[in-house]
This record gives structure tokens, sequence and C-alpha cells, in this order.
């Protein structure tokens, strides 16, 4: 669980999550949505793979990225069960109405 909330403390890589929700996307892809270089991307695919947020798969001369929703509905369940929330009540609140 560490190991997510870690690789999600960086924008960066919670963009990446944010435009692999619409499919895979290569490697390159990916890389040329932000002003950092390569190797900066690199350590981002590595660390959010590492948390198992994305899986890479080699497709010819690329890499395709593709979200691990198991990986990430778990984490948000066991942050949501860690927090004392009950998903079922949450869902159920209107918009503004206080816990």
């Amino acid at each position: 669980m560490n190991d997510v909330f870690d690789a999600l403390s960086h924008p960066i890589r919670r963009e990446v999550l944010t435009l692999l929700k619409s499919g895979g996307k290569s490697a390159g892809e990916l890389a040329e949505q932000f002003p950092v270089s390569k190797p900066t991307m690199s350590g981002h695919f590595t660390k959010l793979k590492s948390a198992g947020l994305i899986c890479g798969e080699q497709r010819g001369g690329s890499i395709i990225y593709t979200l691990n929703l198991s990986l990430l509905e778990e984490a948000l369940l066991g942050f949501v069960d860690r927090m004392g929330i009950d998903p079922e009540g949450a869902s159920h609140r209107n918009i503004g109405e206080s816990a």
C-alpha cells in the first residue's frame, strides 16, 4: 500500500494514470504529453509499474502501458477501510451533505 501512495504522490504519475483511463498508450505517446526528458518519464513509468498501478507490454519496438484496474480498486478500497469510511453510505450522500 505504501508503494501505491508513494507512486501517486507525484502529479506527473497521477496524470499518466488519467491518460491511461481511455486505453493503452505507448511510452512515447505518454512522454510527449509532459515537458520532461524521456529518462525522467522512464523513472515515472518504473515507479508506477513497481507499485503495480500500470502494466507494460512490449509490442514491436514500443512498450504499451495500461492501467492495472484491479490494484487501483484494491488500493482505493483499502484506503477507504483505513479511513473508516463506509463506501455504500458515502455513495448515497448528497453533494454538500456532511458526514
